[in-house]
């Protein structure tokens, strides 16, 4: 029997245009990921992307090469291509940068995370799991920039979605969090909860609306433009 242990590596490809930067995040992640591909620019992201079809893709967002948008560019030439498995290929932002503009751009389209490359190399194969199983994963800080952007939509569909109604005010706020990609002790900082609080409102978010995981919670709320 396949435990999760045994389960295969994540396939995995780097896109960053400094090679040492490449060898470093190689050299930090664990067994669950493989590296599959690399590129260095964005004409040959794309071109290894559609080669390799891994099931991530960890993507700087300032590149040369493509018509000038770095990500952006990368992001919208893989548009569609799937994994062998028929799932589609997730991208996950990997930037010195933390500016509003450059998180918001490559969400928009279609990174399903962004990070900054002063996380830990464990916390990185974590996100980078999370992203394959089709998470969206954020550093902290930078998933107020998404809300902030998405906040006036998705503030118009709460007003008449009869399923967050069932949540309170305090729910809501765990709820998007979670769902944003917060561990519970991110998010217990970020309330001035304590952990076993933020515990007690997932639990509660779940049973109301009927979800069994935190995939199916981030799942629920993309779907309503909650995060």
């Amino acid at each position: 029997m396949t435990t999760p242990h045994m389960m295969a590596p994540i396939r995995l490809v780097l896109v960053d245009d400094h090679r040492m930067f490449r060898s470093g995040v190689k050299a930090e992640l664990d067994t669950s990921s493989e590296v599959v591909g690399e590129a260095a620019d964005v004409d040959r992201a794309i071109a290894v992307v559609r080669e390799t079809r891994p099931d991530v893709v960890l993507l700087d967002v300032h590149l040369p090469g493509g018509n000038g948008n770095g990500g952006v560019d990368v992001l919208t030439g893989c548009a569609g291509v799937q994994t062998e498995a028929g799932a589609p290929v997730r991208f996950l932002a990997l930037s010195v940068s933390d500016a509003a503009e450059d998180v918001i751009a490559v969400i928009r389209a279609g990174a399903r995370g962004y990070v900054t490359k002063t996380i830990s190399g464990t916390d990185l194969a974590t996100a980078i799991r999370r992203v394959a199983e089709g998470d969206a994963v954020f550093s902290p800080r930078l998933a107020g920039f998404v809300l902030d952007a998405f906040g006036a939509a998705a503030g118009e569909i709460a007003e008449v979605d009869e399923e967050l109604d069932r949540l309170s005010a305090r729910e809501r706020e765990v709820m998007r969090l979670i769902a944003r990609g917060y561990q519970y002790k991110e998010v217990a900082k970020e309330l001035y909860i304590s952990i076993k609080t933020v515990e007690t409102h997932v639990s509660s978010v779940l049973r109301k609306l009927q979800l069994s995981s935190r995939h199916e919670l981030t799942s629920w709320a993309m779907g309503r433009r909650l995060i």
